[in-house]
């Protein structure tokens, strides 16, 4: 009866030492820095990940709003990282994500005013049949966040002068060189060439609420997010560099997308940083 009751003590003894190490383990899968699990809660409130994917959050959170943020802010204030989140969802697609970041965005300081010139201009880069969620989400976000719809008129260019303004517009971005290109091109295709100075730049790079230095960063987040227009990425990376958003400017913008957009088209469009910058040389 005493060896009975010292191998049932023995026993209970460890399955505590098992319990134990096993609570001691799940702790430790669960390490979430107070900064990251203040910025998590504050960009996804409506998820319930922290009781359901802990392990998930442990290391998603720690990484995109700890490391990477600690890695990129000497570089990019927060209203300005936010304003390429919102950019960077909208090129890769993630309606979901930018719902739930659209009121913190608006916290950090970003405008209503410059949550729709950011959906505005996507159009001509993704085009309306990917825009058009996006519109939709911001209205309805901006309506419960108490924002009085429509805002005030941005536009500055009427139908008449919409082509010269573009045109100037594309001049402030990329210079002289930019001057005639409307005219420039084969002449069965001469026509999108036009396109892009009186609608691309016309209607949209011209518009009040943000400058052309903010309108060619959030094209750079646009077409590096949604990947396979590396020709594209390259000149607007040359587009930003002359209107003042230098080379390690722009790896700290990519480098601060990169939890949202991964790795392969974070790499791609660090190659084509790299690309522009030898070309410069």
């Amino acid at each position: 009866m005493i060896y009975l009751r010292c191998f049932q003590l023995v026993a209970v003894m460890a399955l505590w030492a098992v319990t134990a190490t096993a609570q001691n383990d799940l702790n430790m899968k669960n390490e979430i820095s107070a900064t990251a699990k203040e910025r998590m809660t504050k960009m996804f409130p409506q998820t319930d990940w922290m009781n359901v994917d802990p392990e998930f959050v442990e290391r998603f959170a720690n990484f995109a709003f700890d490391e990477v943020v600690a890695q990129t802010e000497k570089l990019l204030d927060s209203r300005t990282r936010h304003i390429c989140y919102l950019a960077t969802l909208l090129g890769c697609q993630g309606i979901d994500a930018f719902k739930a970041i659209l009121p913190e965005a608006l916290r950090q300081g970003v405008s209503p005013i410059e949550v729709k010139e950011i959906v505005y201009q996507a159009t001509a880069y993704l085009g309306m049949g990917r825009v058009m969620p996006f519109l939709n989400a911001t209205n309805e976000v901006l309506k419960a966040e108490g924002v009085q719809l429509p805002l005030t008129p941005q536009a500055q260019t009427s139908m008449q002068n919409r082509r010269e303004k573009g045109s100037e517009a594309q001049v402030g971005c990329f210079g002289e060189g930019m001057k005639d290109f409307w005219k420039s091109g084969p002449e069965d295709s001469r026509h999108i060439n036009k396109w892009l100075a009186d609608n691309c730049f016309g209607d949209w790079y011209t518009r009040k609420g943000m400058d052309l230095k903010m309108r060619e960063l959030i094209t750079f987040c646009f077409l590096a997010a949604q990947g396979g227009c590396e020709p594209q990425l390259k000149g607007h990376i040359a587009g930003n560099y002359h209107v003042g958003n230098n080379k390690d400017f722009l790896i700290a913008v990519i480098s601060s997308n990169l939890p949202f957009i991964g790795y392969p088209r974070t790499l791609n469009a660090l190659n084509c940083i790299r690309e522009v910058e030898a070309a410069n040389k």
